[in-house]
Protein backbone atom coordinates (compact mmCIF):
# COMPACT_ATOMS: atom_id res chain seq x y z
CA UNK A 1 0.00 0.00 0.00
CA UNK A 2 1.04 3.58 -0.82
CA UNK A 3 1.42 5.71 1.90
CA UNK A 4 1.87 9.29 1.97
CA UNK A 5 2.85 11.92 4.50
CA UNK A 6 2.73 16.23 4.61
CA UNK A 7 5.59 17.82 5.58
CA UNK A 8 6.58 21.65 5.27
CA UNK A 9 4.13 22.00 2.24
CA UNK A 10 5.19 19.51 0.75
CA UNK A 11 3.11 15.82 -0.03
CA UNK A 12 6.09 12.74 0.06
CA UNK A 13 5.85 8.94 -0.87
CA UNK A 14 6.91 7.03 1.68
CA UNK A 15 9.96 5.21 -0.61
CA UNK A 16 10.81 9.09 -0.82
CA UNK A 17 11.00 10.06 2.39
CA UNK A 18 13.33 6.46 3.76
CA UNK A 19 15.63 6.64 1.20
CA UNK A 20 18.96 9.25 1.45
CA UNK A 21 17.23 12.35 -0.25
CA UNK A 22 19.86 13.95 -3.06
CA UNK A 23 19.95 17.24 -4.91
CA UNK A 24 18.22 15.85 -7.76
CA UNK A 25 15.20 15.35 -4.82
CA UNK A 26 15.50 18.68 -3.84
CA UNK A 27 15.26 20.43 -7.28
CA UNK A 28 12.85 17.95 -8.06
CA UNK A 29 10.33 19.02 -5.01
CA UNK A 30 11.28 22.49 -5.00
CA UNK A 31 10.31 22.79 -8.58
CA UNK A 32 14.00 24.76 -9.52
CA UNK A 33 17.13 23.28 -10.64
CA UNK A 34 19.85 21.31 -9.39
CA UNK A 35 22.10 25.01 -9.57
CA UNK A 36 19.59 26.61 -8.07
CA UNK A 37 19.54 24.69 -5.17
CA UNK A 38 23.01 24.72 -4.79
CA UNK A 39 23.19 28.33 -5.18
CA UNK A 40 21.06 28.35 -2.40
CA UNK A 41 23.34 26.64 -0.15
CA UNK A 42 26.81 27.70 -1.27
CA UNK A 43 25.54 31.36 -1.49
CA UNK A 44 27.74 31.76 -4.26
CA UNK A 45 25.05 33.53 -6.64
CA UNK A 46 22.02 35.52 -5.20
CA UNK A 47 18.64 34.22 -5.17
CA UNK A 48 15.12 35.05 -4.63
CA UNK A 49 13.48 34.67 -1.19
CA UNK A 50 10.61 33.33 -2.39
CA UNK A 51 13.09 30.17 -4.61
CA UNK A 52 15.91 29.79 -1.34
CA UNK A 53 12.49 29.22 0.94
CA UNK A 54 11.08 27.02 -1.39
CA UNK A 55 14.18 25.11 -1.68
CA UNK A 56 14.93 25.24 1.86
CA UNK A 57 11.03 24.01 2.90
CA UNK A 58 11.93 20.70 0.29
CA UNK A 59 14.89 20.12 2.00
CA UNK A 60 13.45 20.43 5.34
CA UNK A 61 11.09 17.75 4.22
CA UNK A 62 13.68 15.38 2.76
CA UNK A 63 16.28 15.82 5.46
CA UNK A 64 19.00 16.96 2.54
CA UNK A 65 21.92 17.77 4.28
CA UNK A 66 24.05 19.32 1.69
CA UNK A 67 27.29 16.61 1.23
CA UNK A 68 30.60 18.99 1.56
CA UNK A 69 32.76 15.91 0.26
CA UNK A 70 30.14 15.23 -2.74
CA UNK A 71 30.24 18.90 -3.46
CA UNK A 72 34.04 18.71 -3.37
CA UNK A 73 34.20 15.73 -5.85
CA UNK A 74 32.01 16.92 -8.45
CA UNK A 75 33.81 20.80 -8.24
CA UNK A 76 37.46 19.41 -7.80
CA UNK A 77 38.27 22.07 -5.16
CA UNK A 78 38.07 20.87 -1.19
CA UNK A 79 35.97 24.00 -0.41
CA UNK A 80 38.74 24.88 2.40
CA UNK A 81 41.02 27.54 2.93
CA UNK A 82 43.41 28.27 5.35
CA UNK A 83 44.47 30.50 7.65
CA UNK A 84 47.68 30.53 9.01
CA UNK A 85 48.82 32.52 12.28
CA UNK A 86 51.69 32.51 14.27
CA UNK A 87 51.22 32.53 18.05
CA UNK A 88 52.64 31.78 21.64
CA UNK A 89 51.54 30.48 24.91
CA UNK A 90 48.59 33.14 25.11
CA UNK A 91 44.86 34.12 23.79
CA UNK A 92 44.61 35.73 20.37
CA UNK A 93 44.17 39.73 21.40
CA UNK A 94 40.94 41.70 20.07
CA UNK A 95 42.91 42.22 16.78
CA UNK A 96 43.31 38.85 16.04
CA UNK A 97 39.75 37.17 17.47
CA UNK A 98 38.01 40.37 15.53
CA UNK A 99 40.35 39.77 12.22
CA UNK A 100 39.50 35.81 12.22
CA UNK A 101 35.80 36.69 12.56
CA UNK A 102 35.65 38.97 9.37
CA UNK A 103 37.82 35.70 7.29
CA UNK A 104 35.19 33.20 8.84
CA UNK A 105 31.71 35.02 8.42
CA UNK A 106 32.99 36.00 4.31
CA UNK A 107 34.76 32.52 3.29
CA UNK A 108 30.71 31.68 4.66
CA UNK A 109 29.45 33.76 2.11
CA UNK A 110 31.11 32.03 -0.85
CA UNK A 111 30.86 28.52 0.85
CA UNK A 112 34.02 27.86 2.22
CA UNK A 113 35.37 26.63 5.38
CA UNK A 114 38.47 28.16 7.04
CA UNK A 115 41.05 25.81 8.63
CA UNK A 116 42.78 27.56 11.20
CA UNK A 117 46.65 26.55 11.19
CA UNK A 118 48.30 28.35 14.35
CA UNK A 119 52.18 27.44 14.25
CA UNK A 120 53.72 27.59 17.19
CA UNK A 121 56.90 29.21 16.12
CA UNK A 122 57.63 31.41 13.75
CA UNK A 123 60.03 29.48 12.00
CA UNK A 124 58.14 26.73 9.83
CA UNK A 125 59.63 23.31 10.50
CA UNK A 126 57.14 21.41 8.18
CA UNK A 127 55.50 21.62 5.49
CA UNK A 128 52.47 22.28 7.56
CA UNK A 129 49.76 24.21 5.80
CA UNK A 130 50.88 23.31 2.44
CA UNK A 131 50.11 20.25 2.91
CA UNK A 132 46.74 20.41 4.02
CA UNK A 133 43.73 20.05 1.32
CA UNK A 134 43.15 23.04 0.48
CA UNK A 135 42.08 25.66 -2.22
CA UNK A 136 43.93 28.37 -1.24
CA UNK A 137 45.33 30.01 2.09
CA UNK A 138 45.50 33.25 4.05
CA UNK A 139 49.01 34.61 5.75
CA UNK A 140 48.34 36.84 8.64
CA UNK A 141 51.88 38.79 9.85
CA UNK A 142 54.50 37.85 7.60
CA UNK A 143 57.81 37.89 8.79
CA UNK A 144 61.28 38.40 6.43
CA UNK A 145 61.95 35.36 4.28
CA UNK A 146 58.88 33.98 5.63
CA UNK A 147 58.82 30.39 4.93
CA UNK A 148 55.24 29.74 4.83
CA UNK A 149 55.16 31.83 1.98
CA UNK A 150 57.83 29.90 0.38
CA UNK A 151 55.90 26.16 1.16
CA UNK A 152 52.81 27.70 0.09
CA UNK A 153 54.15 29.20 -3.08
CA UNK A 154 56.30 26.42 -3.82
CA UNK A 155 53.66 23.95 -3.46
CA UNK A 156 51.18 26.16 -5.78
CA UNK A 157 49.16 26.68 -3.24
CA UNK A 158 47.05 30.03 -4.26
CA UNK A 159 47.40 32.98 -1.27
CA UNK A 160 47.02 36.50 0.09
CA UNK A 161 49.19 37.89 2.83
CA UNK A 162 47.81 40.12 5.43
CA UNK A 163 50.57 42.45 5.43
CA UNK A 164 53.70 43.10 3.22
CA UNK A 165 56.24 40.55 2.07
CA UNK A 166 59.69 40.56 2.15
CA UNK A 167 60.68 37.26 0.67
CA UNK A 168 63.84 36.97 -1.85
CA UNK A 169 62.07 33.85 -3.64
CA UNK A 170 58.88 35.13 -3.80
CA UNK A 171 59.11 38.75 -5.63
CA UNK A 172 55.25 39.37 -5.52
CA UNK A 173 52.05 38.30 -3.84
CA UNK A 174 48.39 39.24 -3.72
CA UNK A 175 48.05 41.75 -0.15
CA UNK A 176 45.85 43.05 2.00
CA UNK A 177 47.25 45.55 4.30
CA UNK A 178 46.55 48.82 6.38
CA UNK A 179 48.77 51.73 5.39
CA UNK A 180 51.68 51.23 7.88
CA UNK A 181 53.76 54.09 6.73
CA UNK A 182 50.73 56.01 6.75
CA UNK A 183 49.67 55.08 10.02
CA UNK A 184 53.24 56.06 11.63
CA UNK A 185 53.29 59.53 9.95
CA UNK A 186 49.96 60.06 11.35
CA UNK A 187 50.88 59.32 14.70
CA UNK A 188 54.26 60.96 14.69
CA UNK A 189 52.14 64.58 12.78
CA UNK A 190 48.97 63.60 15.51
CA UNK A 191 52.02 64.12 19.27
CA UNK A 192 54.48 66.33 17.63
CA UNK A 193 51.88 69.37 16.57
CA UNK A 194 50.73 68.90 20.42
CA UNK A 195 54.38 69.58 21.40
CA UNK A 196 56.24 65.99 21.91
CA UNK A 197 59.33 65.53 20.43
CA UNK A 198 60.84 63.20 23.07
CA UNK A 199 58.89 59.87 21.31
CA UNK A 200 59.32 56.31 22.62
CA UNK A 201 57.92 53.78 19.92
CA UNK A 202 57.68 50.13 21.33
CA UNK A 203 56.84 48.54 17.82
CA UNK A 204 56.21 44.89 16.66
CA UNK A 205 58.79 42.18 16.47
CA UNK A 206 61.95 42.90 14.42
CA UNK A 207 61.51 40.14 11.91
CA UNK A 208 57.75 40.74 10.99
CA UNK A 209 57.52 43.19 8.02
CA UNK A 210 55.03 45.33 9.41
CA UNK A 211 57.94 46.31 11.98
CA UNK A 212 60.07 46.80 9.42
CA UNK A 213 57.75 49.30 7.55
CA UNK A 214 56.41 51.09 10.57
CA UNK A 215 60.30 51.75 11.44
CA UNK A 216 61.57 53.31 8.46
CA UNK A 217 58.38 55.44 8.81
CA UNK A 218 58.88 56.51 12.02
CA UNK A 219 62.64 57.37 11.30
CA UNK A 220 60.71 59.66 8.42
CA UNK A 221 58.43 61.50 9.90
CA UNK A 222 61.34 62.48 12.90
CA UNK A 223 62.76 63.85 9.85
CA UNK A 224 60.22 65.53 8.63
CA UNK A 225 60.08 67.15 11.65
CA UNK A 226 63.82 67.80 11.79
CA UNK A 227 64.45 65.74 14.72
CA UNK A 228 66.44 62.68 14.93
CA UNK A 229 65.94 59.33 15.75
CA UNK A 230 68.04 57.99 19.28
CA UNK A 231 68.75 54.65 19.93
CA UNK A 232 66.66 54.71 23.22
CA UNK A 233 63.25 55.96 20.90
CA UNK A 234 62.58 52.61 18.81
CA UNK A 235 62.12 49.03 20.36
CA UNK A 236 60.97 45.59 18.86
CA UNK A 237 59.07 42.96 20.57
CA UNK A 238 61.01 39.81 21.90
CA UNK A 239 60.60 36.79 20.14
CA UNK A 240 56.59 35.50 20.76
CA UNK A 241 58.33 32.05 22.38
CA UNK A 242 60.11 34.33 24.96
CA UNK A 243 59.12 34.90 28.24
CA UNK A 244 59.51 38.66 28.28
CA UNK A 245 56.80 38.86 25.07
CA UNK A 246 53.96 39.05 27.27
CA UNK A 247 55.70 41.78 29.60
CA UNK A 248 57.44 43.49 26.83
CA UNK A 249 56.50 47.06 27.14
CA UNK A 250 57.26 47.56 31.14
CA UNK A 251 60.70 47.48 31.30
CA UNK A 252 61.57 49.20 28.27
CA UNK A 253 59.70 52.33 29.86
CA UNK A 254 61.17 51.58 33.59
CA UNK A 255 64.96 51.35 31.67
CA UNK A 256 64.47 54.41 29.91
CA UNK A 257 62.52 56.57 31.75
CA UNK A 258 64.64 55.48 35.16
CA UNK A 259 67.75 54.28 34.48
CA UNK A 260 68.80 56.60 31.40
CA UNK A 261 66.71 59.70 32.94
CA UNK A 262 65.63 60.13 29.39
CA UNK A 263 62.37 62.32 29.33
CA UNK A 264 60.13 60.57 27.43
CA UNK A 265 56.89 62.61 26.62
CA UNK A 266 55.00 60.04 24.72
CA UNK A 267 54.51 56.50 24.26
CA UNK A 268 53.34 54.75 20.92
CA UNK A 269 52.52 51.06 21.53
CA UNK A 270 52.51 48.33 19.05
CA UNK A 271 49.42 46.58 20.90
CA UNK A 272 46.76 47.16 23.69
CA UNK A 273 48.80 44.42 25.91
CA UNK A 274 52.09 46.64 25.22
CA UNK A 275 50.24 49.94 26.25
CA UNK A 276 48.73 48.06 29.42
CA UNK A 277 52.12 47.34 30.40
CA UNK A 278 53.40 50.54 29.57
CA UNK A 279 50.74 52.06 31.79
CA UNK A 280 51.89 50.28 34.41
CA UNK A 281 55.72 50.84 34.22
CA UNK A 282 54.52 54.68 33.92
CA UNK A 283 52.30 54.28 37.43
CA UNK A 284 54.88 52.56 38.90
CA UNK A 285 57.29 55.53 38.36
CA UNK A 286 54.97 57.79 40.10
CA UNK A 287 53.91 59.83 36.61
CA UNK A 288 50.74 60.01 35.37
CA UNK A 289 48.53 59.18 32.03
CA UNK A 290 48.43 61.98 30.23
CA UNK A 291 49.99 65.29 32.24
CA UNK A 292 53.01 63.50 32.43
CA UNK A 293 53.16 60.95 29.60
CA UNK A 294 50.88 60.57 26.69
CA UNK A 295 50.34 56.96 25.43
CA UNK A 296 48.98 56.09 22.28
CA UNK A 297 48.07 52.26 20.99
CA UNK A 298 48.23 51.39 17.35
CA UNK A 299 46.72 47.96 17.37
CA UNK A 300 43.81 48.33 20.47
CA UNK A 301 40.59 47.07 21.35
CA UNK A 302 38.57 50.11 20.52
CA UNK A 303 35.52 48.68 23.65
CA UNK A 304 38.57 48.16 26.05
CA UNK A 305 40.44 51.60 25.13
CA UNK A 306 37.16 53.23 26.02
CA UNK A 307 37.37 51.56 29.32
CA UNK A 308 40.80 52.28 30.45
CA UNK A 309 41.81 54.77 32.90
CA UNK A 310 42.26 57.27 30.84
CA UNK A 311 40.54 56.25 28.09
CA UNK A 312 43.50 55.32 25.43
CA UNK A 313 44.00 57.24 22.28
CA UNK A 314 44.84 54.76 19.83
CA UNK A 315 44.00 54.03 15.61
CA UNK A 316 41.35 51.97 14.49
CA UNK A 317 42.82 49.11 12.25
CA UNK A 318 39.60 47.73 11.30
CA UNK A 319 40.77 44.43 11.79
CA UNK A 320 37.39 42.40 10.71
CA UNK A 321 37.18 44.41 7.58
CA UNK A 322 41.35 43.29 6.76
CA UNK A 323 39.96 39.69 7.01
CA UNK A 324 36.81 40.30 5.08
CA UNK A 325 39.02 41.66 2.09
CA UNK A 326 41.68 38.99 2.36
CA UNK A 327 39.00 36.68 1.65
CA UNK A 328 37.23 38.43 -1.46
CA UNK A 329 40.80 38.65 -2.59
CA UNK A 330 41.68 35.20 -2.13
CA UNK A 331 38.20 34.15 -3.70
CA UNK A 332 39.29 36.07 -7.00
CA UNK A 333 42.33 34.46 -6.87
CA UNK A 334 40.32 31.35 -7.32
CA UNK A 335 38.00 32.51 -9.54
CA UNK A 336 34.91 32.50 -7.32
CA UNK A 337 34.54 36.21 -6.91
CA UNK A 338 33.94 38.27 -10.01
CA UNK A 339 35.03 41.39 -11.07
CA UNK A 340 38.13 43.79 -10.94
CA UNK A 341 40.23 43.32 -7.67
CA UNK A 342 43.94 44.48 -7.47
CA UNK A 343 46.68 42.64 -6.04
CA UNK A 344 47.65 45.25 -3.38
CA UNK A 345 44.37 46.41 -1.24
CA UNK A 346 44.35 49.01 1.75
CA UNK A 347 42.17 48.99 4.39
CA UNK A 348 41.49 52.19 6.02
CA UNK A 349 42.43 53.20 9.38
CA UNK A 350 41.74 56.24 11.63
CA UNK A 351 42.75 58.18 14.81
CA UNK A 352 40.25 56.99 17.39
CA UNK A 353 41.03 60.04 20.22
CA UNK A 354 40.57 58.83 24.21
CA UNK A 355 42.26 60.99 26.78
CA UNK A 356 45.58 59.50 26.87
CA UNK A 357 47.36 61.68 24.49
CA UNK A 358 47.42 66.02 25.86
CA UNK A 359 49.93 68.96 25.02
CA UNK A 360 52.42 69.55 26.86
CA UNK A 361 53.52 73.08 27.99
CA UNK A 362 55.84 74.87 29.59
CA UNK A 363 59.13 72.88 30.65
CA UNK A 364 58.31 70.04 28.83
CA UNK A 365 58.10 71.58 25.57
CA UNK A 366 61.20 70.56 23.75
Amino acid sequence: MKSSHRRSGFRLEGTQRLAMAKIDDVARLAGVSKGTVSNVFSQKRPTSKQVTERVLQASKALNYVPNHIARSLVTKKTMAIGLTIPHGNFFFSAFHNQFINGVVLEASRFGYRVLLDMLPVLEVKTPSLASYPIDGAIVLGPTEEDERIHLLDQSEIPFVTVGKIFNSRVKDAPTVNNDNARIVHDICDYLIARGHANLMFLNAADRMTVSTERKAAFIEALAKHRLVMREWMHHCKPHIQSEQYLHYGYAETIRVIRESGERVTAIIADDDRVAFNAMKAIKDLGLRIPEDISLFVICGDLSMMRQTMPPLTGMDLQPSELGAQSVKLLMHKLGSNKGYYPDHMIVASKIVEGASCSAIEGEWSS
